[in-house]
């Protein structure tokens, strides 16, 4: 069922009559175009409704009257919705935000806010967005001390999650829509509230609360004669009583929502008919009336002289010519309109296909960019980890950490705009996996001590103890998140004091909810621009600080935390430092903390008798002369003999004639790829490990990777700890004997 227009068209007649007075001639005739139009989107008369409409357009765009060109577009978008047509919908509820924003009339900006919300929300991928935009309705209703205008969006974002099945959100909105209604006299949102309460508390098998509900909305249905919302009411009526048992009065119901139904569909019919009939009449009327001119004019003829019936001859000849040419204008004018209609609908489905085919563009070219940037971004920071570990070159220690920190900055900013990517594309999902909360806190604060040590700050960690030590969440995401806020802390505070914290605020068996705090005493943010840092690419300007990059870190926060179902707090004020905080719920794992440190230990003594069992070969493929290099240093650090080559068919041959633990595959290369390499040593060797090198963005080919026969994937450029771990864990256990 679609949701609630705000105020629906009613407003549109109220406004009119009220800006009619004092109103000029071109005012009323404008004024004029809108009720048709409106009276013809009433009545469901598309065809006339869209052309009066666009007429509409045209003159409130040639008299520059942006209140006209408001109402116009309203009318478009509202016919484009009921027509199933989104895309010419949201163009014009477009148009309407640009002229609601330019009028400055608070109620105007609500009901394009309403009329967002309504397209996006009915969309699987978009949901959130129209609940967004019902958001931004009540935060203006609570804002101007608007309560009466509080219900519609609540009851709107209730109706959004009971579709979508997510009833304890729904139960937030729905619970105060119901509070909300003991100050309201429209039945029909009364009706709208017990129809979705008693869905509500069908779905939580509540039975009886959830009959109480649907009484009270068909009730409203019945006394107020509600038919649109009718049969919804009674269809939903007797899914509950049927699974309560009670058949009859199932069946029952189930026939008071086909009559429902079929009132709907005669009401339609209803209307097209009358106005059918109406054209007819008017019709015939014309021709009657022409006819008795036509004998009236027959006996004055017959009874003035000859001269006078000339010149009454002339003047019905000229009236008739004058009739046609009126005719013949309009006709022409009208198949005008609807060349201009068809000539913008190819525009715009035009418009579509090339919005389509750049979206692909632009997914083509993040792959290719992620790639094409990595892969010299892999030699910087390698080779400069490799020199760093040179004794001989201490003395140029801190140009190193300079140079490395420069390099991870570039990579993070890359990580950002490809992160926001596939937000915006719905591909990220949380991937689970065990890890230990404190740890993970302490080596965040670890990396930013080069930062800390540049800005003078003093970093305080607060670490919760009461927590399982060892839970399961997508450490990577939380890492994101939580790197993103010390940074934001770090990057705006100079010479002050950064605050992290952990807290457990709920515990059970299985689950634990812990508080996150990322507070500063630094420059702060202002009231006003506290919404604006949660834009993409947006950023603050300080007089302090110069601070320079993508704008997206807290942009990327705020959509990462919805994927935990988690919402970003924040508490600043400009000149006093800021607090950010947010809370996530984690399973608890199954290892004590005392299992998981003997873990880490046994892990390390594995290590330690790999790396005495003897001479161990890998062989790195790369057609990257850099890349070779670094891969070959880091390798050999850790005594492995490596063999380089540089393209599928020499690796194929090397494996074939040679023995070698390990093989590091670099997925892009020319003449034969890394995945076709892989897949034709599998047809003579299946046991020897292979690891993919990658710097593409590997959740778009992450399954053809393991497809082709790959044990593991490292993502260049890598952290040296992760890529021995990742190696250390591939290497044949036979080794170790």
């Amino acid at each position: 069922m679609k949701k609630n227009y705000f105020s629906l068209l009613l407003l549109f007649f109220i406004a009119g009559n009220i800006f009619s007075q004092g109103e000029t001639y071109e005012d009323k005739y404008l004024d004029s175009l809108n009720v048709v139009s409106s009276d013809y989107l009433e009545n469901y008369n598309y065809k006339e409704a869209i052309n009066n409409s666009m007429t509409l357009v045209e003159e409130a765009k040639k008299k520059e009257n942006t209140y006209y060109s408001y109402r116009a577009h309203t009318l478009l978008g509202y016919s484009y919705e009921d027509l199933n047509d989104t895309v010419q919908a949201l163009i014009h509820y477009n148009y309407v935000l640009e002229y609601a924003e330019e009028l400055g009339e608070v109620a105007y900006l609500m009901k394009s806010y309403n009329n967002f919300g309504n397209i996006y929300s009915e969309n699987k991928k978009t949901v959130q967005k129209g609940i967004d935009y019902y958001h931004k309705i009540i935060d203006l209703a609570l804002e101007k001390n608007m309560d009466d205008e509080l219900l519609v969006p609540t009851l709107n974002i209730a109706w959004t999650y009971i579709d979508n099945k997510d009833y304890d959100n729904a139960w937030i909105y729905l619970s105060k829509g119901l509070e909300l209604s003991s100050e309201t006299k429209n039945e029909q949102h009364l009706s709208q509230l017990n129809f979705l309460a008693g869905r509500y508390y069908m779905a939580k098998n509540d039975l009886v609360k959830a009959k109480d509900y649907f009484e009270k909305s068909a009730a409203l249905v019945e006394d107020e004669g509600l038919i649109l919302i009718g049969g919804d009411v009674y269809s939903e009526y007797s899914t509950l009583l049927f699974k309560g048992g009670q058949f009859e009065e199932a069946y029952i119901a189930l026939l008071k929502s086909k009559e429902y139904n079929d009132k709907i569909f005669q009401k339609e019919k209803l209307e097209q008919i009358q106005l059918a009939s109406a054209k007819f009449g008017l019709g015939e009327y014309q021709k009657d009336l022409e006819v008795a001119k036509k004998e009236q004019l027959y006996k004055d003829g017959l009874i003035e002289k000859s001269q006078e019936r000339m010149y009454i001859m002339i003047i019905a000849s000229i009236i008739l010519i004058v009739i046609i040419i009126l005719v013949y204008r309009i006709n022409l004018s009208r198949r005008t309109l609807i060349q201009e209609l068809s000539l913008k609908n190819e525009e715009l489905i035009a418009a579509k296909e090339e919005a389509e085919r750049l979206t692909v563009l632009k997914t083509k070219f993040f792959s290719t960019i992620s790639h094409e940037l990595r892969t010299p971004l892999y030699g910087v920071i390698g080779l400069t980890s490799i020199l760093m570990d040179d004794k001989s070159l201490s003395k140029h220690e801190e140009d190193l950490k300079s140079l490395k920190f420069s390099a991870d900055y570039l990579l993070a900013l890359i990580n950002d705009v490809l992160q926001m990517n596939k937000m915006e594309s719905n591909l990220l999902d949380l991937e689970p996996m065990p890890f230990n909360l404190n740890e993970l806190m302490r080596s965040i604060v670890k990396s930013f001590e080069f930062t800390r040590l540049q800005n003078k700050n003093t970093i305080h960690l607060e670490l919760c103890q009461e927590a399982n030590s060892n839970l399961i969440g997508d450490k990577v995401r939380l890492s994101q998140i939580l790197m993103n806020l010390v940074g934001n802390a770090m990057k705006f505070t100079e010479r002050g004091d950064i605050w992290i914290k952990t807290k457990l605020i709920e515990s059970s068996e299985k689950t634990a909810k812990i508080y996150f705090e990322i507070r500063d005493n630094g420059s702060g943010i202002s009231k006003h621009n506290q919404e604006l840092i949660f834009e993409e690419f947006s950023q603050l300007q300080s007089a302090n600080y110069n601070y320079q990059g993508t704008g997206l870190g807290l942009p990327i926060v705020k959509k990462l935390l919805v994927l935990f179902n988690s919402e970003i707090n924040l508490v600043s004020k400009e000149g006093e430092g800021s607090t950010f905080s947010f809370e996530i719920e984690f399973e608890n794992g199954k290892l004590s903390k005392e299992d998981f440190i003997q873990n880490i230990q046994d892990h390390e003594l594995s290590l330690e008798s790999i790396m005495s069992s003897g001479e161990k070969r890998i062989l790195v493929v790369d057609d990257n002369r850099i890349n070779q290099v670094v891969t070959k240093r880091i390798l050999e650090q850790q005594q492995f003999v490596v063999d380089i080559c540089d393209n599928g068919v020499d690796a194929i041959e090397r494996v074939r004639n040679n023995h070698f633990e390990l093989v590091l595959m670099d997925v892009n290369m020319p003449g034969i790829s890394g995945l076709e390499a892989t897949k034709r040593i599998r047809e003579f060797n299946k046991d020897i490990p292979i690891i993919a090198l990658t710097a593409m963005e590997i959740d778009e080919i992450r399954e053809e990777i393991y497809e082709s026969g790959v044990n593991d994937i490292i993502v260049k450029p890598y952290d040296t700890a992760r890529f021995y771990q990742v190696i250390f864990k591939n290497l044949p256990s036979s080794i170790l004997n």
